[in-house]
């Protein structure tokens, strides 16, 4: 940066006179920094503007904003400066400089070493809701806030994408990297099978097998690595890693084999429902013409007497 940064000091110095408080040299670098404009640019769409706008005080028409009253007289001008600055003056006497932690923070950056090793161990996803950098900006997250004296160790680090992370508060302290991790439960076969050959895919969260009674050639399980004890239990990373294996196996065996012409994709929840083994797994079936005499109907099956649609007028 000492392409930019020092002209630019010397610069600003040239314009104060040859003399300049480090408050006037860092107030210059900040009206010459882009990014520093853009990243309020943001700041004020997502909250300020936006409540604003809601509440009928301004409106914006492009990047032009302005406020929705009449022209405002000596009199209310001063007055409503007056309120603004009380207003902020409460706030900032009551919380001081932790209001802008956000920013002062970013003295003591995550090191980039650092954060690329976070982001390769959680896969490329967010810990609290499994989005990836296909759907959301992702950023690494101190578990315990820098605010409240949480380090730059790996052990405090995890991936958020920028939503969950702006909702996380300085007071949660919430290891979301735990929520996905594995957790076997002995007797469970399911649970026993996740690091065995049999698996033909997987994931972050899931991963994919054979049924071992195959209703028709190619039936495959998806299950989560996770013990969980029915699809409802799943977290919404695993029902996404789990759509992904679907979606990624239903190609391969069509291209596979062309006399697939449908799939059945189906789940039992509850032993009255059929669920034998009680560690969520969903079924994907590939289906081929005449495989069944009369296949209208299809998952209504499972009440053979109601799979057959009534006779229409």
């Amino acid at each position: 940066m000492g392409q930019i940064y020092q002209p630019l000091l010397i610069r600003a110095l040239v314009d104060a006179g040859g003399v300049a408080t480090l408050r006037q040299l860092a107030q210059a670098f900040l009206a010459q920094d882009e990014s520093q404009l853009l990243f309020y640019e943001r700041r004020i769409k997502q909250m300020p503007l936006r409540v604003l706008r809601k509440h009928g005080i301004v409106r914006d028409e492009g990047k032009v904003v302005s406020l929705t009253c009449a022209d405002l007289t000596y009199q209310q001008r001063a007055e409503i400066r007056r309120l603004c600055e009380q207003k902020m003056q409460e706030f900032i006497t009551k919380r001081g400089l932790e209001i802008w932690d956000y920013r002062l923070l970013e003295g003591d950056p995550v090191p980039e070493h650092m954060r690329i090793r976070v982001l390769k161990d959680a896969g490329g996803r967010c810990a609290l809701c499994g989005a990836t950098t296909k759907t959301s900006t992702l950023e690494v997250d101190h578990i315990v806030p820098r605010s409240r004296g949480g380090s730059n160790d790996y052990s405090n680090l995890q991936v958020l994408c920028r939503e969950c992370n702006q909702a996380k508060s300085n007071q949660d302290t919430t290891d979301f990297r735990q929520w996905h991790a594995p957790q076997a439960v002995e007797g469970c076969p399911f649970c026993a099978l996740q690091h065995t050959p049999q698996v033909v895919r997987d994931n972050a969260t899931c991963y994919a097998i054979r049924d071992k009674y195959a209703v028709t050639e190619g039936h495959l399980l998806i299950i989560p690595k996770r013990h969980a004890e029915d699809y409802f239990s799943l977290t919404q990373a695993e029902k996404r890693d789990a759509d992904a294996l679907l979606r990624e196996l239903r190609d391969e065996l069509a291209s596979a084999d062309p006399s697939i012409s449908g799939f059945n994709v189906g789940v039992n929840c509850g032993e009255d429902a059929g669920q034998t083994i009680f560690h969520a797994h969903i079924h994907l079936i590939p289906r081929r013409k005449a495989d069944t005499p009369d296949p209208r109907g299809g998952v209504r099956g499972v009440i053979p007497h109601r799979m057959a649609y009534p006779p229409q007028d």
